[in-house]
């Protein structure tokens, strides 16, 4: 029997986020939306377009400006068997909300010897780029990387997104769902292309924890997560030029995080650099040199890491741009390797 092809149909991560909590809700009563904007307006980054209509303000609620009380509402509607999707507008406004998030949300099955579960799904926009400062434009994908109690993941494209958020959303854990704005595929903010993929129609699990080579090598291992997989793509391409074959892997993960995916790679190539938006000391890019070095890995030369400086986010467009991470910089990493 002759198995008919599926049309392609690509999708940004904005449609692709909407597409997969809807698909959810219609099957499952007990998952609803909270937030800011969220509602007929459909997110300020788009990955609720569309819900307000179907499903209307029972089950999409737009929220007042007080974090700490819908996250609140969210973890105790999530420990009394609900299973709420709700979006911090900027993950930079953790600050406001941490207690929610830290001291209830992750540690209430914990705290309950695992009798009390707490299903819900923290959205959060990252990310600069557009010159929005200090407080609309950081990642920090470490800080929440390193409290244990919660799931923490970053789709780098809209087939992942979608499958990681249904994925997400059945989870019994609380997962942080990390969405960097300049890959969401809304025209102000800019577009990445290599984001927008097919995505199937019907619903799928990207299981969580799961790293993914996005394109293949043998002399440097690229490691990223949601923005640093597509500096490092670019990276790539004008390596190929220069005749080297560089490896791209995608964590999409970081709770759980996928060592052994790391570790397979860098064994192969010999080299690794990483790449964060997130701050350079404490990050996510040493955790994953940590890993290798660890593991005994044979090196042909030291690892290097490509990541935010460890400054506050300017707000001028050019000492912003210079702060972040860039194919040029990567290839840079790259050079230095092959001085040693």
């Amino acid at each position: 029997m002759t198995q008919v092809k599926e049309k392609e149909r690509k999708l940004t991560i904005a449609r692709a986020m909407a597409e997969a909590i809807a698909q959810e809700m219609r099957t499952d009563e007990k998952v609803f939306v909270m937030g800011e904007d969220i509602g007929e307006l459909g997110g300020v980054f788009g990955n609720t377009r569309g819900l307000y209509k179907e499903f209307g303000p029972v089950r999409v609620r737009d929220t007042p400006i007080s974090e700490t009380a819908f996250i609140g509402a969210a973890v105790g509607a999530a420990s009394d068997g609900m299973k709420p999707v709700v979006e911090l507008m900027f993950v930079d406004f953790f600050g406001v909300c941490f207690d929610a998030i830290y001291n209830m949300m992750a540690k209430n099955t914990y705290f309950s010897g695992g009798n009390v579960t707490v299903p819900m799904v923290l959205m959060t926009s990252t990310g600069g780029g557009y010159s929005d400062a200090g407080q609309h434009s950081q990642c920090v994908h470490a800080t929440f990387a390193h409290l244990p109690g919660m799931k923490v993941v970053a789709p780098s494209n809209a087939y992942d997104a979608k499958g990681m958020m249904i994925a997400a959303i059945r989870d019994p854990n609380p997962v942080v769902f990390m969405f960097h704005k300049a890959l969401q595929g809304m025209g102000w903010l800019g577009t990445e292309k290599d984001a927008i993929v097919h995505v199937p129609e019907a619903d799928y699990e990207v299981p969580l924890g799961k790293a993914v080579v996005t394109r293949p090598g043998t002399d440097v291992t690229i490691v990223g997560i949601t923005s640093g997989v597509h500096y490092g793509l670019k990276a790539a391409r004008i390596l190929e030029e220069q005749g080297v074959s560089a490896e791209v892997l995608d964590l999409r993960s970081l709770v759980p995080l996928d060592r052994e995916a790391v570790i397979e790679s860098v064994t192969k190539t010999g080299r690794l650099i990483v790449v964060d938006e997130d701050y350079h000391s404490y990050g996510m890019t040493g955790e994953i040199i940590a890993t290798v070095v660890e593991a005994g890995v044979p090196l042909k030369a030291p690892p290097q890491r490509v990541a935010y400086p460890d400054i506050p986010i300017p707000f001028t467009p050019p000492m912003e741009q210079w702060a972040l991470p860039s194919p040029e910089k990567i290839i840079a990493a790259f050079n230095k390797m092959k001085e040693v």
